[in-house]
């Protein structure tokens, strides 16, 4: 192969994959470099001159003549002056030889593993540019093609072709894709796996909610607005605590739009996700509440130290804190960084259709209603309001333990 061929395929090659002329000829020159240490020991009394858009290619050894008996002879900078006369019979000790090297001189193998080295150095540089792309749009919303529905993940690719991964921990429960969809997620991270980068999106990231916000609401996008935290379910419930920088703009208001009109896209492309806006305040007392909305509070006691709260609720009103399988007081003390414990305030509303626990004692040992009690649950419905899994996480009871006496409270309503 010629060195024009040689060049020219490389160039090609280069750029087909966007790199740069003053980096495509360092490299080049770099792989030349190689060739010439490995044959000759050094590259430092050489000179290597690349035009990469004709394909020319110029290397010139440059040595000093020394007379025939001296010991510099062996010298790599260093010619007998006999054998620089063979190049031209007029030279003389002290002058340069400027002599040129030929691609061909290095012989086919050489040549071939040159070209291999080149293009691997591009591969390479590709895999480095692609980290550094996606590291920079690490928390970026981004659009990409569903290329391939794996078991554990779906693989992506963007305009470019290159492949992105969306795991399936990553991924809305309710979420269902097909080969050539379009589907917008955040640039979560990137690893780099073996020298190849791995670009893992998200959609379950709060991220992936604030960035959906900015697109929908100018006011966020211009800083007007701002997003002070995001708490998300994926798919099922989120709480959206938001400032204004303005007193003339109402955030929540701003956020949700006219007749929900801004927030209904958002609720669509996260699978009808149910979202709280709030209105942010440094008042901890105001925000708790707010974040128990739509439960309407009677009274509250704070711990700061122990970062827990007891909030006391009409009996109406605490299966609305709860919520479904508890997922509004486990968001909205994610919001508030406390944890939230629920009592009912029973000043003369008695629910007449509910059971204190106490009723149970025949049925459910005395400690295991005393831990239940512990964390504001006193009756058979505020017991029932939530899963398995919550009361477990909220007391010291087994999940067996707990299943045991759900159903011995389900009983009594059935």
């Amino acid at each position: 192969m010629t060195s024009g061929l040689l060049i020219e395929s490389f160039a090609d090659f280069a750029r087909s994959k966007n790199i740069d002329r003053p980096t495509m000829i360092a490299i080049l020159e770099e792989v030349f470099r190689t060739m010439i240490r490995k044959k000759y020991g050094t590259d430092e009394n050489f000179d290597v001159i690349i035009n990469a858009e004709s394909g020319d290619l110029e290397m010139w050894r440059t040595r000093e003549i020394v007379d025939d008996n001296s010991e510099d002879i062996w010298d790599y900078d260093k010619i007998p002056l006999t054998e620089a006369r063979k190049i031209q019979d007029d030279f003389e000790v002290g002058e340069q030889v400027a002599e040129e090297v030929k691609l061909e001189d290095f012989g086919r193998r050489v040549v071939q593993t040159a070209r291999q080295t080149l293009i691997q150095k591009i591969k390479d540089m590709e895999k480095e540019l692609l980290y550094q792309k996606y590291k920079d749009q690490v928390g970026d919303l981004i659009g990409a093609e569903v290329y391939q529905l794996l078991k554990h993940e779906i693989i992506l690719v963007d305009s470019e072709n290159n492949e992105l991964s969306l795991p399936r921990t990553e991924q809305i429960p309710k979420d269902r894709y097909r080969k050539g969809e379009a589907v917008k997620a955040v640039v979560s991270r990137v690893d780099m796996l073996n020298g190849t980068p791995k670009i893992v999106l998200s959609r379950t990231s709060p991220v992936f909610l604030e960035r959906l916000f900015e697109i929908e609401v100018p006011e966020i996008y211009d800083g007007l607005i701002s997003i002070r935290k995001i708490v998300r379910e994926p798919g099922e419930r989120a709480k959206v605590a938001v400032e204004s920088y303005d007193d003339r703009i109402d955030p929540v208001g701003a956020c949700v739009g006219m007749k929900g009109s801004r927030i209904h896209g958002i609720v669509r492309e996260l699978g009808n996700e149910n979202i709280d806006v709030i209105n942010y305040t440094e008042n901890l007392e105001l925000l708790i509440s707010r974040a128990l909305s739509p439960a309407k509070i009677s009274s509250m006691q704070i711990d700061r130290e122990a970062k827990r709260v007891s909030v006391f609720l009409k009996p109406d009103q605490v299966s609305l804190a709860i919520g479904k399988g508890g997922q509004n007081i486990k968001l909205a003390g994610r919001l508030v960084d406390m944890e939230i414990d629920v009592f009912r305030d029973n000043e003369g509303h008695e629910d007449d259709e509910d059971v204190d626990l106490m009723e149970f004692s025949d049925e459910i040992d005395e400690w295991m209603i005393d831990e239940l009690r512990k964390v504001g649950l006193d009756t058979a419905k505020s017991v029932l309001a939530l899963n398995k899994e919550e009361l477990v996480r909220r007391t010291d009871l087994e999940e067996d333990t707990v299943e045991e006496i759900l159903n011995i409270l389900k009983q009594e309503f059935e």
